[in-house]
């Protein structure tokens, strides 16, 4: 099939592959609490939420859903977390079926253009993080909820993994209807959501160069150098951030405790990584807290991980290529290397294809209801960067405004490189190139 031999088309088809079947899922009766089954929009709108691992919703997970919708649902966020070639070539790992040069290619597609050689050794990696940290946090978590809060061992065990594999994932669910703001002065709860967000959130290759060179920040690679140092500055500015324009907020951090205040600043550093839980009523923040967010939630994450935005690296890169600029300096670069013509075109197009995404998905929404611009950017960039984090308006959004969600957070999954050069396979390039002039920039 044309299909197969272009495994750049074939990622997106498998992630809406994916959702279809999630969707079939949720619109079961099973899959439901009373029995009745989901609307066709409210289980699209989800099954797209939790293999996009977004975390936006439209109804109350711990109260709409069955167990068997809750099962669906933390099976689609596993997998789309995972991603659906990572997923699959794991599986034909197990049940021995090799693997072979097209599931290299593929997975080379959807983990961030790995090195083909190298893709067997992250798929490993993947799998051995994946359990253990899941399983570290799961056992965390339920012990907790068990002895600390009354609650029965079977029910800690579930709150507990759900959790633990919605933060690995980055996937914002929760079975609280508040998230997990019921726990907001805990930190035996949220420090451990906090950890598995930033792990997932650097991506694997950075955790490759970790288990091959240790701290040795000398042997890393340029990339994960760019990655761990952009990621530490944003999560310092987040929380300075956050912590000063919310310290005196009675609806957020106000009425808190020193050390509340700084726990739960911490965790909403770490959360418009692209991770979507939320210890504070976003809804409560002010002005200018939500504008933070709106730039930390469109950065994102690292590449070739969990998290969504368009990455720390191709934010770092396009604020190295303006500082050299300044500078006049003839080449872009940090930590003693220059970056290639063909890195600083691909960040340029990411960022200018996303920032086009939300403004025309805005534009449309404030075009059909009455919420505020304010709430609908919010929203737009959430689900974009699948995030998962909102003020409060998804489900009051009507049917049109919801679709353009679900296409948002569809896209910002798969990246707007993979789909716009998903749709460009197969066109020839052109055998010649037009004379150069200048122009007038600026």
């Amino acid at each position: 099939m044309t299909l197969l031999r272009n495994p750049i088309r074939l990622v997106p088809t498998l992630f809406l592959i994916a959702i279809a079947i999630g969707t079939v899922l949720l619109s079961l009766p099973v899959a439901t609490a009373d029995g009745t089954g989901a609307p066709f929009l409210t289980a699209l709108f989800t099954a797209t939420s939790a293999v996009a691992v977004t975390g936006l919703v439209v109804v109350d997970t711990g109260s709409y859903w069955s167990p068997f919708g809750q099962i669906a649902i933390l099976l689609m966020f596993q997998i789309g977390g995972l991603g659906i070639m990572t997923a699959a070539t794991l599986f034909g790992l197990i049940a021995g079926r090799g693997f072979g040069l097209q599931d290299r290619i593929a997975t080379q597609v959807e983990r961030g253009r790995l090195e083909t050689r190298d893709a067997l050794s992250v798929l490993k990696l993947v799998f051995a993080i994946t359990i253990m940290v899941e399983a570290a946090i799961a056992i965390v978590l339920a012990i907790r909820m068990a002895v600390h809060y009354d609650m029965n061992w079977a029910a800690a065990a579930w709150h507990g993994l759900f959790h633990a594999v919605s933060a690995f994932n980055n996937a914002g669910f929760s079975t609280f209807s508040d998230s997990v703001m019921g726990y907001q002065s805990d930190p035996v709860i949220l420090v451990p959501i906090m950890l598995a967000v930033i792990l997932t959130a650097l991506g694997f290759p950075v955790m490759q160069d970790l288990r091959e060179h240790r701290f040795g920040w000398r042997r890393w690679s340029l990339h994960s150098k760019v990655t761990v140092a952009g990621t530490a500055a944003l999560l310092a500015i987040g929380f300075t951030a956050i912590l000063a324009m919310e310290w005196s907020n009675a609806a957020t951090l106000g009425p808190m405790g020193v050390g509340s205040k700084l726990l739960n600043a911490a965790f909403h550093s770490v959360m418009p990584r692209t991770a979507g839980f939320n210890s504070l009523d976003v809804g409560g923040f002010h002005d200018q807290t939500l504008m933070v967010n709106y730039l930390l939630m469109f950065i994102g994450g690292g590449s070739a991980g969990t998290a969504g935005g368009i990455k720390v690296t191709t934010f770092i890169v396009l604020f190295a290529i303006v500082l050299s600029e300044v500078l006049g300096r003839r080449d872009a670069g940090l930590f003693n290397r220059r970056f290639g013509s063909d890195v600083e075109r691909q960040a340029l197009t990411v960022t200018v294809l996303a920032a086009s995404l939300v403004f025309a998905a805005a534009t449309y929404i404030a075009s059909v209801t009455a919420l505020s611009l304010q709430d609908i950017l919010f929203e737009c960039i959430s689900a974009f960067a699948t995030v998962g984090l909102s003020t409060g308006i998804t489900a009051d959004l009507p049917p049109g405004a919801q679709v353009v969600i679900v296409l948002l957070m569809f896209v910002g999954r798969v990246g707007t490189i993979t789909v716009a050069t998903a749709l460009a396979v197969g066109r020839r390039p052109r055998p010649y190139r037009y004379p150069k002039e200048n122009l007038i920039v600026g």
